[in-house]
């Protein structure tokens, strides 16, 4: 599963990863949602990346993580509604949907996962690209309206699949990450007959770099640039294969 990743994009550092050099698609966001966040929590609301539909471009919005379907009664969602499983999403009632036509890029530098070193204790770990890209996670979006006041409320989810050999000794999930050679195919209006299923894979393990951070990413109150330090005086050893 993915629960936490982070972004140190600004406005221009977003611009230049969506492909656009027009900073004006920004003018109606206010800034603090693109500020950086070096520990992104469900249920806060966060820069996305969808097509427009008026005009097919790529356009920036913001959302709050944990999708909650258009039928849904109460407009609420579970934990359990962050992520969506690859191997269901096409069938799923909660994904389905917006699976066939509302699909996105969730922007990170980073994300993390806690390996399960006894029965009390986790070690968390954060990955990411070697080079230290920005990259996208493939993320499904959606719309809920409350019928009493008409107010919209926009979500997202982030997909996952099966471990890469980097992620698997901490986890036996991982977010899925898509190449930029994918992104346009992602965004793009489904053709039922070629869904973008084959995009659902395991990031390249000598792609990525992994490395143990402190405790403090556990409190979501915490967000500062000393979460991704690595962990100083390591003692503990890891089950890592060396990557990164």
């Amino acid at each position: 599963m993915c629960g936490r990743y982070g972004r140190r994009g600004d406005k221009q550092r977003i611009a230049e990863w969506m492909q656009t050099h027009n900073t004006n698609v920004f003018d109606e966001i206010d800034d603090t949602y693109l500020a950086p966040s070096y520990n992104v929590a469900p249920q806060s609301f966060q820069p996305v990346v969808r097509l427009n539909r008026e005009t097919s471009e790529r356009e920036l919005t913001i959302m709050r993580w944990g999708l909650v379907p258009f039928w849904s009664k109460d407009g609420k969602a579970s934990f359990s509604t962050i992520n969506a499983k690859s191997e269901t999403v096409a069938t799923c009632p909660t994904f389905r949907e917006a699976w066939k036509q509302r699909r996105c890029l969730v922007p990170a530098d980073w994300f993390y996962e806690w390996q399960k070193t006894d029965e009390k204790n986790k070690q968390p770990f954060a990955i990411a690209e070697k080079d230290d890209a920005m990259f996208a996670f493939a993320g499904l979006w959606e719309i809920w309206k409350d019928k009493a006041t008409g107010h919209k409320l926009r979500t997202y989810t982030i997909l996952t699949t099966d471990p890469n050999e980097a992620m698997e000794p901490i986890h036996n999930r991982m977010p899925v990450i898509l190449h930029p050679r994918d992104y346009e195919r992602w965004l793009a209006p489904a053709d039922p007959a070629h869904p973008p299923i084959d995009l659902l894979k395991p990031f390249p393990a000598e792609e990525m770099k992994v490395w143990k951070v402190g405790k403090a990413v556990g409190n979501t109150r915490n967000n500062d640039p000393s979460l991704i330090e690595p962990l100083k005086n390591d003692k503990t050893g890891s089950l890592l294969p060396r990557f990164g």
